[in-house]
């Protein structure tokens, strides 16, 4: 099973399978697994992809602002500390506790922009398209440096993969048409 899944299992996987849950303490015991997280096991010659164990401790969460940069490769920056949105209700103590950046959106923001694709690992996680981000870097409070913020828009304005009607109904949508429009004139 985590063959299956480039080296990775989780206890909700095995329980589906209808696979006792004790198993897994047994294959770690006899070192054919390793703990990483709660709940997420990889096999000892894979190197652990911590963006599949956040997206599995904390599945609500959704890569997002220089985290989501950098998946879509619009920095060189690594994260620090990795960046996850969830909904607004969400209680984010342990997510906090495991040192990841949180945001709160509102339902309807929430989901705006939520795409599948592959961690540098090649797992799959949830993050907001570029778009999306872009307008969430420009909103008030993002606290991200306006020097990632140019080089972004640098290399979103040179990529095929650009979608300048979406950004602009993005823009519309989350307030930020100005400052969109203000990078775009520049560069485009």
């Amino acid at each position: 099973m985590a063959k299956a899944n480039n080296g990775t299992v989780t206890t909700s996987m095995v329980r589906s399978a209808g696979i006792a849950r004790q198993y897994l303490r047994q294959l770690v015991e006899r070192g054919n697994l390793e703990k990483v997280a709660r709940g997420v096991y990889i096999l000892p010659l894979v190197w652990e992809d911590e963006l599949v164990n956040l997206q599995y401790r904390f599945k609500k969460g959704v890569f997002s602002k220089e985290t989501a940069l950098f998946l879509h490769d619009l920095t060189d920056r690594t994260p620090l500390a990795y960046t996850m949105t969830f909904p607004e209700n969400y209680n984010l103590t342990k997510v906090k506790a495991a040192g990841v950046n949180t945001n709160r959106a509102k339902g309807k923001y929430y989901s705006l922009g939520v795409e599948r694709m592959k961690s540098p690992a090649g797992n799959e996680v949830f993050v907001y398209n570029i778009e999306k981000t872009l307008c969430d870097i420009l909103r008030p409070r993002s606290g991200v440096e306006n020097s990632v913020i140019a080089e972004a828009f640098k290399r979103y304005s040179t990529s095929r993969e650009k979608n300048v009607p979406l950004l602009s109904e993005y823009a519309r949508k989350l307030k930020v048409e100005e400052r969109i429009r203000a990078y775009l004139e520049v560069l485009l």
